[in-house]
């Protein structure tokens, strides 16, 4: 009987636990397919520690936010390599692997699929930044719960007559700020694509306030202010070498203070975004990826990622997602900054 191996690795994110589901059932009902959970990433690939998963196991995951699998910013490249993961899978008696993850998890995918280990992706990421899929689960779940917590914070920016700042996630892209500063109203909206002055974002806060509002600045983690050289990261870095971002906000807030004379206030939403229940668009777009991911190992289209395009799931290979970052075009920003002030 075919057995498949389901990991989750890198940030958790709402949805991924639909995706397992998903894939399950469909694996399940489908095709007579057993699965085994692998923990925590490619922790749990590389040291064989994994659990079954059948019917019984997934029932009602679809509104659980995280991952019931754990998840790790295990590197597999570093801890063990190609042979480690294939000695593993063959002591796990899996025929394949279905390798939920961003960016860096796929590139992990990618290379054991060079190496001959059969491998399916499922893109993952907050973000929205990864460019093989029009829209990625977890990031409309992510805008939402940014608008409500920026929404909370208007209140009370206008009942103390203060200038509020937003700080969001967004490695490599503005997606999510762009979207719940719009969805928000914000009068400035502050992504890494494009950069701007601490100077002009002051006279965007002080127009908005001389027209009596509470000034509302939301901003990506990722921003970098002209005059700086790289996105502020007092965090150092993380097990792929990236940047740890987080505190542009706080930065901005004694910035904007000091430039406009106005009292400000800084809230970094941080894992807020990724915690709690998936939107029902979420819901649906990750059941659908996990049951076309096994659909994809059924028919041998090892080496490739599913992927949505337009309201079709489609299979794509797994360097599209790691070609090139989906960042917000330009005309996205004008369209928005018009709003500003």
């Amino acid at each position: 009987m075919t057995r498949l191996g389901i990991l989750t690795s890198g940030g958790d994110c709402p949805g991924i636990n639909a995706v397992i589901r998903g894939a399950v059932l469909k694996g399940a009902i489908s095709y007579g397919y057993e699965f085994a959970g692998f923990r925590d990433g490619w922790r749990g690939v590389l040291e064989c520690d994994f659990i079954p998963l059948d019917r019984p196991a997934v029932r009602g995951l679809s509104r659980l936010g995280g991952t019931i699998l754990g998840t790790s910013r295990t590197n597999p490249m570093n801890d063990g390599g190609i042979e480690a993961v294939r000695e593993s899978l063959q002591f796990a008696g899996v025929d394949g692997l279905v390798a939920i993850g961003g960016e860096g998890t796929l590139a992990a995918a990618q290379e054991f699929s060079h190496a001959g280990i059969r491998v399916v992706g499922v893109p993952k990421t907050i973000d929205n930044d990864l460019d093989a899929t029009d829209v990625s689960f977890g990031f409309d779940t992510a805008v939402q719960t940014a608008t409500e917590a920026i929404d909370r914070l208007r209140t009370t920016g206008e009942s103390h007559h203060r200038c509020m700042i937003a700080e969001v996630m967004g490695r490599n892209a503005g997606w999510i700020a762009l979207h719940a500063g719009m969805a928000s109203g914000a009068h400035a909206i502050l992504i890494p694509e494009h950069r701007v002055s601490t100077r002009q974002v002051a006279r965007w806060v002080e127009s908005a306030h001389h027209r009596g509002r509470a000034p509302l600045v939301v901003v990506a983690e990722a921003f970098v202010p002209e005059g700086r050289e790289a996105p502020y990261s007092p965090r150092g870095l993380d097990t792929f070498g990236r940047p740890r971002l987080g505190g542009i906000g706080l930065l901005l807030e004694h910035e904007l203070q000091e430039l406009t004379g106005i009292e400000t206030r800084a809230t970094v939403l941080g894992h807020i975004q990724r915690g709690g229940a998936p939107t029902a668009f979420d819901r649906v777009l990750a059941t659908r990826m996990g049951m076309k991911a096994v659909a994809s190992a059924a028919e041998g289209r090892w080496g490739t990622m599913v992927s949505l395009r337009g309201t079709s799931i489609v299979n794509v290979g797994l360097g599209a997602a790691l070609g090139r970052l989906k960042t917000v075009p330009e005309d996205r920003y004008r369209e928005a900054a018009v709003l500003f002030g």
